[in-house]
């Protein structure tokens, strides 16, 4: 559990922590909870409170023991028991959802807005209807006592669907181009509408007509405020009969406490009542928190309590945060070695801890100028961040120049060509961020010697070759900082309608120049192997002979591995003849294999033993036989 304090506001995360995979077996995640001491240490309030990709929304019921979350891929929603702690159901939709509510106290009817314009309702059982509203939501409420649903979004009007009727009422028109958020006040019914002006419009449902408006934006931004846009209303809740929360995209307000995870929030729902908060996310795993400043923790978890109090009763220090960690590299580089096995310097793994005060005296006495130098990379960074926001010609980056070109060169191609317009446009590689590392960092410089890169691309072609030369051209034209290029001239279509044709020939005989290549590289490594096999000097072994066995010569181990090394046709035949291997010929047309154990010296004796104390047996019965027929014949015998 990660606990996190600014403004002298504890926030607990206990969401934090490794996530088990869902594929394992329960055998392999037991196995990883004794081993890993980060997964024992976990706390799972929910079971599997996660989605395959990202979470969108996140809400509680009015009865609280249903979490209901949607996210993607595919879209879904799920559903939590929190009396059971795991996952009840889980459906999948047609398309991402905007947002949705719970008109029930529990998950009995659901009240979806996907992203393409669709209104979707659920039931106890699943889907239920759908419809269609004009323009693009972004938000909705529910009036209660007219059954009457508000839709905002990217439009003046707010559209209003009767759930009793069946059918839509004539909309709000709003003095907005555009609506954001939206709420309706629980205790006497007003409708409020965040706007992208930065105002709140109020409309009362009884009469349909407009109470009030509110300018947020205007207020908000004083003489000391600095904005980089107008301020649009991004947030909307009423508390109670008098009190309303407006939120702006421009973050004004003062700040109670802050969260800050490492991927971005998509939504926040406060579980009613209590001080835990649940966040859905740009990550598999949803967030959940827990500030008990705002409330106690839930009924169904409420051992948090206990939790969080023992925590503040026993604090623990954060030692690590007051000393430094350093390497004997470290210490040599400093000076400090003498200082080895004295107080200053704690041993821990391979290294010591040490005060980071004297870490940081002792650094700057050895560099003095390491601020300076901190400053000047500072600011050819930041020099770099402008120059590469102006419009570069052809300017190629330091790593995989080639493949730049290469798409450089494409991406002209599709631009003069005559079906440009019937092409589908696609992201270039080079202004695209995903792809940035591939071209700055140098672990992923393509190794064109490595035998993969050979093996997959063995046509070494005329266009590369060009291609090649184009590229010294252009390293030249940066080193003698050349502004203007002049661009390659073309050549006729004959000629590339002929180099077309011959790319399948030079295709074939560049593969077997690769492979020659390769045959010969394998080569000359089996022969420095050879060399440094014979250069070796052998030392004797002891081999350990097991009881009952006889040790003979090593020409018996020689002679099983050349045995081994034949094939088994040979191997069958020469069984065959040393009496160990029958072959026969069954009924039905196939063979049959009869095989005979070899047996060793020791138990070929324990066998001719046995066998003659049968015989012996066998005799001593014969002869006492003989003796008992002339008694009863009446025959004295001595």
């Amino acid at each position: 559990m990660q606990v996190s304090n600014l403004n002298e506001v504890k926030i607990y995360s206990l969401s934090c922590g490794k996530s088990l995979p869902e594929w394992l077996s329960d055998r392999k995640k037991r196995a990883l909870q004794k081993k890993d001491v980060d997964v024992r240490r976990r706390i799972e309030l929910i079971q599997d409170f996660e989605m395959p990709t990202v979470s969108t929304t996140v809400k509680v019921s009015k009865d609280g023991q249903y979490i209901l979350a949607t996210g993607t891929y595919k879209p879904r929603v799920r559903c939590y028991d929190t009396y059971q702690l795991s996952l009840k159901f889980e459906r999948c939709l047609d398309s991402d959802v905007v947002t949705f509510d719970i008109l029930s106290d529990d998950y009995s009817k659901i009240v979806f807005l996907h992203n393409d314009r669709y209104i979707e309702f659920h039931s106890q059982q699943g889907f239920y209807y759908k419809t269609r509203i004009p323009k693009f939501g972004r938000d909705f409420s529910y009036h209660y006592p007219s059954c009457d649903l508000y839709f905002v979004g990217a439009s003046s009007e707010v559209y209003r669907l009767n759930l009793e009727q069946g059918r839509y009422l004539n909309p709000l028109q709003t003095d907005s181009a555009e609506n954001n958020v939206c709420d309706i006040n629980s205790m006497h019914g007003l409708f409020a509408t965040g706007t992208i002006e930065g105002r709140v419009e109020c409309w009362d449902p009884r009469t349909r007509n407009r109470v009030g408006i509110l300018d947020c934006a205007l207020s908000s931004v004083t003489a000391d405020t600095v904005i980089d846009s107008l301020p649009t209303i991004s947030a909307l809740k009423f508390n109670g009969a008098l009190n309303m929360a407006v939120g702006t995209s421009t973050g004004q307000g003062k700040i109670f406490t802050s969260l800050e995870p490492e991927h971005d929030i998509n939504d926040v729902c406060l579980y009613p009542d209590s001080g835990m908060l649940l966040t859905a996310n740009e990550n598999p795993k949803m967030g959940i928190y827990y500030i008990p400043v705002l409330g106690p923790a839930p009924r169904w978890c409420s051992f948090l309590d206990n939790l969080t109090e023992e925590l503040e009763e026993n604090p623990e220090s954060t030692v690590y945060d007051d000393y430094k960690f350093v390497t004997r590299k470290d210490l040599d580089n400093l000076g400090l070695t003498h200082l080895i096995g004295s107080p200053l310097l704690r041993a821990y793994m391979h290294g010591f801890f040490m005060d980071i005060r004297l870490y940081h005296k002792v650094k700057l006495m050895v560099n003095p100028f390491a601020y300076e130098e901190y400053r000047k990379d500072r600011i050819r960074q930041k020099i770099e961040e402008t120059r590469a926001q102006r419009v570069k010609l052809k300017k190629l980056p330091k790593v995989n120049k080639e493949l730049a070109l290469k798409l450089i060169e494409e991406e002209e191609e599709k631009q003069q060509s005559v079906w440009k317009k019937k092409l589908k446009k696609l992201p270039n590689i080079l202004t695209d961020d995903r792809f940035k590392v591939m071209f700055e960092n140098p672990d992923f410089q393509v190794d064109e010697k490595s035998e993969e890169f050979r093996l997959l691309n063995p046509l070494v072609s005329k266009i590369s070759e060009k291609r090649k030369k184009k590229l010294k051209l252009l390293e030249q034209q940066e080193f003698l900082e050349q502004e203007e290029e002049e661009e390659p001239e073309g050549k006729p279509s004959d000629a590339e309608s002929s180099e077309s044709s011959d790319d399948e020939k030079d295709w074939v005989e560049e593969v077997r120049k690769q492979r020659k290549l390769l045959r010969q590289e394998e080569k000359m490594r089996w022969q420095e192997r050879f060399k440094e096999d014979q250069q070796t000097v052998l030392k004797p072994q002891f081999f350990e002979i097991k009881a009952g066995e006889e040790f003979r010569s090593f020409k018996d181990s020689a002679k099983k591995q050349k045995l081994m090394k034949k094939p088994l046709e040979d191997r069958l035949q020469l069984e065959a003849k040393l009496g160990t291997l029958n072959v026969s010929d069954t009924t039905v047309g196939s063979k049959q294999l009869t095989f005979t154990l070899k047996r060793s010296e020791q138990q070929k004796r324990q066998q001719e033993a046995e066998k003659e104390h049968r015989q012996e047996r066998k005799r001593l019965r014969r002869s006492a036989g003989h003796l008992k027929t002339k008694h009863r014949r009446g025959r004295p015998f001595h």
